[in-house]
């Protein structure tokens, strides 16, 4: 008897060394002298994000909280800190106990694991711990709190500006009869707004129009986290922030932890911005001419209210926090590489008559490149300047020879036609921020100067998406 239970003591001490040394296989990767701490949370989060090789051999998925607990435990104490006491079989939770609060918590997703904990002390006199019972409805994906919504939104905080921004689309009021979407990018270390757009259509068209000027007077973030909305996943964004060396990560479907400080900042749009616009409609007098005013009354609300609140959680207001966090001068993009990253390309087949076709439109390119590959540039709005590169040179431009369509399908414009009448009167609050905004506009970034309407601009062919 004493023989077994030895055995049994050592084969529990050798699985608590198994699992030190896979807990130091990952904290290594984040104490290397040589990174900076945008590497280390890089990786951190890339470690968080993937399974690995567990210490029985089993795919395993480690929470960014637990890698963070163990790199703190490695540092403040060694291998030895990073070996979990060995259990006793006594110490485990009955499966039928694991099963019953699980039951509650599903009959009752308000219940928090302490009143989970109350009703099975109440009913059968023990209860495992809270923290048990928190890891148990995580495994099981319940939701944390009332409306489903799970206490680990939020949590994450980049450790400086311009390390990761969170772009996500909001459904908006009736503008002219029509509805309007915001395009809205936020840094997540500071909460500060990087670019924001209304619009009448959610496409990437339109993505596009908040996000460029937002890296020409911001600079461009390392990464940009996104959900799997049909614009945010078009294969457009994925060269743009290839191009500028930005990387693109999307939420997994039903899993959007990480997304709490754009969720909250959009509830905060509907709260304090789209309330105020209850009972008046900035199209009135046209579409157009109405998106243009709901972009120049929210980027006088972002500049004059919301910039300039003291943020909950930072203890500072966003754009104080961003410019603190911010190396001076700020590099930004040039306009080349802006052009260039907001270009569209597809490929195509050069056919025997060293001719391509692209969008229903047919052009003419160099004969040697007949039975090729090629890849075609151009700007969405300008279906006549096509660039032709070949295995990532450039060879050439494609003649058009057949023109049917000038621009791209998704760069339509908005409906025209709708009729005029006078713009309502009175004084409202959006007003008097707009109006205390004023002269600053001059001086800080003004969206409305650089897309100053629903399409302005866009079909002169310059390259702006």
């Amino acid at each position: 008897m004493t023989t077994e239970h030895e055995a049994d003591q050592r084969r529990r001490l050798e699985r608590a060394r198994e699992i030190a040394l896979f807990r130091y296989s990952l904290v290594q990767e984040l104490i290397g002298p040589g990174l900076t701490s945008a590497e280390r949370g890089r990786r951190h989060r890339l470690m968080a994000a993937v399974e690995h090789p567990g210490p029985g051999g089993q795919r395993v998925r480690v929470s960014y909280q637990s890698i963070g607990r163990w790199k703190r435990a490695y540092l403040g104490g060694g291998f030895e800190a990073l070996v979990p006491a060995p259990r006793q079989a006594s110490a485990r939770t009955p499966a039928e106990v694991l099963e019953l609060a699980a039951a509650l918590k599903r009959e009752n997703p308000g219940r928090t694991a302490a009143q989970v904990q109350r009703i099975l002390r109440a009913t059968s006199g023990w209860s495992p711990s809270d923290r048990t019972l928190q890891r148990l409805f995580t495994r099981l994906e319940l939701p944390a709190g009332p409306g489903g919504q799970r206490e680990a939104f939020g949590r994450f905080e980049a450790a400086r500006a311009n390390e990761l921004w969170t772009g996500d689309a909001l459904h908006g009021p009736a503008v002219g009869g029509r509805k309007a979407y915001l395009f809205a990018f936020i840094d997540d270390h500071s909460r500060a707004v990087m670019g924001a757009r209304w619009a009448f259509h959610e496409d990437v068209v339109r993505l596009a129009a908040a996000l460029r000027p937002a890296l020409a007077t911001r600079g461009v973030p390392e990464s940009v986290y996104v959900d799997n909305g049909s614009a945010f996943v078009d294969a457009w964004l994925l060269r743009a922030c290839a191009s500028l060396g930005i990387k693109l990560v999307h939420s997994r479907p039903h899993r959007p932890q990480g997304r709490g400080k754009i969720e909250k900042f959009l509830r905060t749009v509907r709260e304090q911005f789209l309330v105020e616009l209850a009972g008046r409609d900035p199209g009135d007098r046209s579409p157009s001419a109405g998106i243009a005013e709901l972009n120049r009354l929210f980027d006088a609300w972002v500049a004059a209210s919301y910039h300039k609140a003291v943020h909950s959680e930072t203890g500072q207001s966003p754009l104080a926090r961003w410019t603190a966090g911010i190396p001076v001068p700020l590099p930004l993009p040039t306009p080349a590489q802006l052009r260039e990253a907001f270009l569209w390309s597809e490929r195509r087949m050069v056919k025997k008559t060293a001719t391509v076709s692209l969008h229903g439109n047919l052009y003419q390119v160099d004969a040697s490149l007949v039975g090729a590959v090629v890849e075609l540039i151009f700007d969405p709005f300008d279906l006549t300047a096509i660039e032709v590169r070949h295995k990532g040179r450039p060879s050439g431009t494609a003649v058009p020879f057949v023109i049917g369509r000038h621009r791209h399908a998704k760069t339509r414009t908005p409906d025209r036609g709708q009729r005029e009448e006078p713009e309502p009167t009175g004084i409202d609050y959006l007003r008097i921020l707009d109006q205390a905004h004023g002269r600053e506009l001059a001086s800080q970034i003004n969206y409305a100067a650089l897309i100053s309407g629903e399409e302005a601009g866009s079909e002169k062919g310059d390259g702006r998406a």
